[in-house]
């Protein structure tokens, strides 16, 4: 009997390797395939103007050069734009992480996910209702467009950042979260005099990292990629975000035009696109890293019950 445990133990964990050698394998096609594309930009970006008219670049730069980017860094005027994003992801990311850790801005998350994964909290079930709501119907673009400008926040750099404080998306992640955090510490504390307050700050914000790593990094990427916000609420160009600036490129005004058909410039509307296009991908492929094993734990604990 022990020899028969053992043997269909050790079957076990053979056949647990072989299914994670299978996922992993199936992974890392999955990310090759992703990966393409992006690998085929940063050629471009680094090809020849001859080898970018003939379509000659495949995987690899032809006619290797780094003259799209100097130009792209030096005249193509996109740090401002660069600097309007990074200055706006932060600042946004650091208001919603400010709602957990200081209670800043608690009142548009953590104060409503929090009682809202309460049963004891009758009206939870009718509010969350109205929360899911807003994810099934947006609001109309002419009434919202017209709400906004009447706020002040047209051609405003605060356009940017505070329609976004409060998802409903992120809300029920971290709602769900809390809804899974342990009752009985929660319960000891009171027991040992703590108020809701309390509780919540000293003992469930500080055991939340992974969530907040999680719903920070969606905000920052959502910051980081808002296109249609701005196209509908900026028109000075000063105050255009980095993916504004792109998509100028990779239109191809008249003066870009002048440019690339210059005989002594080496690159073309093309390899300046690609170089833009890497350009804005590379800070978030630099971030994730960072914040990987949180989000990956914030993810499945935000997504076990509802």
């Amino acid at each position: 009997m022990k020899a028969y445990t053992k043997k269909s133990h050790v079957r076990e964990s053979a056949n647990d390797k072989i299914f994670g050698f299978v996922i992993s394998l199936i992974l890392i096609l999955f990310a090759v395939i992703t990966a393409i594309p992006l690998i085929s930009e940063a050629a471009v970006s680094l090809s020849s103007k001859t080898a970018s008219q003939m379509n000659q670049i495949n995987l690899l730069p032809v006619g290797f050069t780094f003259d799209s980017w100097k130009y792209l860094f030096m005249k193509g005027k996109i740090w401002t734009p660069f600097l309007i994003s990074v200055s706006s992801t932060v600042l946004g990311a650091a208001i919603l992480i400010s709602v957990f850790l200081l209670l800043a801005a608690a009142l548009l998350n953590v104060l409503m996910a929090y009682p809202l994964s309460k049963t004891e909290f009758r009206p939870s079930k009718y509010i969350m209702l109205f929360v899911v709501f807003t994810m099934v119907f947006a609001a109309p673009k002419v009434p919202y467009f017209l709400t906004l400008r009447s706020y002040g926040l047209y051609n405003n750099y605060w356009v940017l950042i505070l329609p976004h404080i409060m998802t409903a998306y992120n809300l029920i992640i971290v709602r769900t979260f809390f809804k899974q955090f342990p009752r009985e510490l929660e319960e000891a504390a009171m027991i040992d005099g703590c108020g809701k307050f309390r509780i919540l700050l000293q003992i469930v914000l500080p055991a939340s990292k992974a969530v907040l790593a999680t719903v920070g990094l969606f905000y920052g990427v959502t910051m980081w990629n808002q296109y249609e916000h701005p196209m509908m609420f900026i028109q000075n160009m000063n105050l255009f975000p980095l993916q504004m600036k792109i998509r100028t490129i990779v239109d191809g005004g008249g003066e870009l035009q002048a440019v690339t058909m210059a005989q002594t410039a080496n690159y073309t509307s093309a390899t300046l696109s690609a170089a833009a296009v890497v350009f804005a991908i590379l800070p978030v492929l630099v971030a994730y890293p960072w914040i990987q094993k949180y989000f990956a734990k914030g993810a499945m604990l935000g997504s076990v019950k509802g």
